[in-house]
């Protein structure tokens, strides 16, 4: 009848501790783990999502009483992802199985979780990091940087972007649509939760010295280029708009300068020509930064953005097409008024820096023209191929 029961008591938390080659640590972490649950009354289990571990990972595990699930797909997410689904508790918390993080030390996630936060992140550097358990080059540059282009792309509080003990709930996790395989899978999770408008709160955790014999699995420079990557391209205001617009701006105000009185005269034709460069570029980059943002919406990774709900059904590929042929043909007609110029002349010898006084802008025009059109044709055939998708997949 006891064993009827406790079967029945739902699971509050599940600690999952993602698990490759950890035969040496494990146990100590499972069994400081289990001391949580059953010193915090919590109804829970310890969840081993094992990554191909060569080493007996495997059965230390189950003997020191975890449920271990086998992930045959390599890579620190993977098993993390795999680990989620398996999950029974309405809560998760998750870390390492190297002996950094103190698992019997868990109450202040719970506590959190319990208020209503749906992420939980520790925050390493107010619960204190022991001598020899953080790289100076993690702790002073990698940390600290990566911690500060998430906060200000994301508009997080967050001081520790990357600390790997945090705890959520398991339903609010399971809507992001989590994907990265890999340890950029840690920037994910901060970054969708952010978009998403969860609560996310922090609290301190300690930072201990782990207990392998071997190295890492965290390449220093590798993984840092592919959090920061990850960073830039899921959110392409930083990594495109406000570039491009700063360009753009750049270039079109150096054009209505060039063109006031007193002023056109001092303006030679190769700045102009960098100008009619920073507004074609800057145009460019504004453009990839709202396709890259679309293809992330329509294909689910982000969430939909409130510009998004509020200009879609006023957006359509033709207005585009038509903004596109209106710049083409404002710009080739300032052209056919040149050459009917020229041609009021008789077609002599041209002053070559007046004639590109006017080239100049009217390339730049058509050069705007095409690119706005065909951005716009592309943005059809991504809403189309992603179209066709679904409905093959239903």
């Amino acid at each position: 009848m006891d064993a009827l029961l406790a079967h029945q008591t739902p699971v509050e938390l599940t600690i999952l501790m993602p698990c490759l080659n950890e035969a040496r640590t494990v146990a100590t972490c499972i069994h400081a783990a289990r001391r949580f649950l059953e010193e915090s009354g919590l109804a829970g289990e310890v969840l081993v999502a094992d990554n191909g571990s060569t080493d007996g990972s495997q059965e230390q595990a189950r003997r020191a009483g975890a449920r271990v699930i086998h992930v045959p797909r390599r890579g620190y997410g993977a098993a993390l992802l795999a680990g989620i689904a398996s999950a029974s508790g309405r809560y998760v918390i998750m870390g390492d199985a190297d002996e950094s993080y103190d698992f019997s030390a868990l109450q202040a996630f719970v506590d959190a979780l319990r208020g209503g936060a749906e992420l939980v992140m520790g925050n390493r550097f107010r619960g204190g990091i022991a001598p020899g358990a953080m790289p100076a080059l993690h702790r002073y540059l990698g940390n600290p940087v990566l911690s500060f282009v998430g906060r200000l792309f994301f508009r997080s509080a967050i001081r520790d972007f990357h600390c790997g003990l945090r705890g959520f709930s398991r339903a609010a996790i399971n809507r992001l649509g989590l994907v990265s395989p890999g340890m950029e899978f840690a920037s994910e999770m901060v970054a969708k939760a952010a978009l998403a408008g969860m609560r996310i709160e922090e609290v301190p955790t300690t930072l201990r010295p782990d207990g392998r014999d071997r190295p890492p699995h965290l390449r220093t420079w590798r993984d840092g280029w592919r959090h920061l990557r990850f960073l830039l391209l899921f959110c392409p205001r930083w990594l495109f708009l406000y570039p491009g617009l700063t360009l753009f701006a750049l270039g079109l105000g150096g054009f209505a300068l060039s063109a006031l009185p007193g002023i056109s005269a001092s303006v030679g034709i190769h700045s102009l020509l960098y100008m009619a460069a920073a507004t074609v570029l800057g145009a460019q980059l504004v453009q990839l930064a709202l396709l890259t943002k679309w293809v992330g919406i329509i294909s689910r990774v982000v969430p939909p953005q409130p510009w998004v709900t509020r200009w879609t059904p006023y957006m359509k590929l033709e207005h585009g097409l038509v903004a596109g042929f209106l710049l083409m043909a404002v710009g080739l007609g300032w052209s056919a008024w040149l050459t009917w110029g020229w041609g009021a002349t008789g077609f002599g010898a041209l002053d070559p820096t007046e004639t590109m006084r006017v080239a100049i802008p009217a390339v730049t025009l058509m050069i705007l023209g095409a690119q706005a059109a065909a951005g716009s044709l592309f943005a059809g055939a991504l809403n189309f191929s992603w179209a066709s998708t679904r409905e093959g997949s239903t």
